[in-house]
């Protein structure tokens, strides 16, 4: 028996539950376009915004880094990066000292990540709906046409193929779909949420040599300046002591 055959030979519960599985089906494939572009075009902008932020951490200007930030708008790096320069460079022009602004420039980045998480997430939950339940919704058409198989033979006496083919058909069409919808949904959604973990690393990163670059280096080089002095003293007497 053909698999044209086959459908022809479902009845109408199964033909719901079969349609039911191609939405699914449909669903699960548009979500997993528009999450591999997504995904694709925020990795593609990352890498060329990356060199602009390197170019900072080694002496660049924040007004820079910030127009290169609006240039990158799907970049998950530049999308935090901007937030904390943002807020860095709105301390300064209110008149404030932007140096003493580490908790409000930590907050914002802190708020930014939650925040492209959440934008990157959006969908994720839907594919793994499908991938979990798409089993199940095709289990559940399959005991029904076993269960119209054996109508059939309790209705005839005679268990014929004609006679069971109906359900067999429901049973046999409704598994396969079932399984053929599950699986790209969660390959996809394994794959996605990889990505995911990789550009949560590397906006903590970015968001790390942010602060870094705005804070702890000035606060190092004052450090060092202080122990210079404090070392210059201590290498005159220990000279005075050698000439008496």
């Amino acid at each position: 028996m053909s698999l044209t055959e086959l459908i022809r030979h479902v009845g109408i519960f199964g033909g719901a539950v079969i349609v039911c599985l191609a939405l699914l089906s449909v669903f699960s494939v548009g979500m997993i376009i528009e999450k591999h572009r997504r995904f694709s075009s925020a990795s593609r902008e990352s890498e060329k915004f990356k060199p602009e932020f390197k170019k900072f951490l080694h002496g660049g200007e924040v007004k820079d880094l910030i127009e290169a930030g609006r240039l990158h708008p799907n970049s998950h790096v530049a999308q935090v990066v901007s937030a904390g320069m943002i807020e860095y460079d709105g301390v300064g022009q209110s008149g404030g000292d932007p140096s003493a602004s580490l908790e409000l420039v930590t907050s914002a980045l802190r708020d930014s990540i939650s925040e492209t998480l959440i934008q990157l997430k959006r969908g994720l939950g839907f594919l793994a709906t499908i991938g979990s339940t798409a089993p199940f919704v095709g289990l559940f058409g399959t005991v029904v046409g076993i269960i119209n198989a054996f109508r059939s033979i309790a209705a005839t006496g005679s268990g014929g193929m004609s006679v069971v083919s109906g359900g067999i058909a429901e049973a046999l069409v409704s598994t396969a779909l079932g399984i053929f919808v599950a699986i790209p949904a969660v390959v996809a959604f394994n794959h996605f949420t990889g990505k995911m973990e990789t550009f949560h690393v590397e906006m903590n990163r970015a968001s790390s040599q942010l602060v870094n670059r705005l804070f702890k280096i000035p606060e190092l080089n004052e450090l060092n300046l202080e122990a210079a002095e404090v070392k210059a003293p201590t290498v005159k007497k220990e000279g005075a002591y050698a000439t008496r």
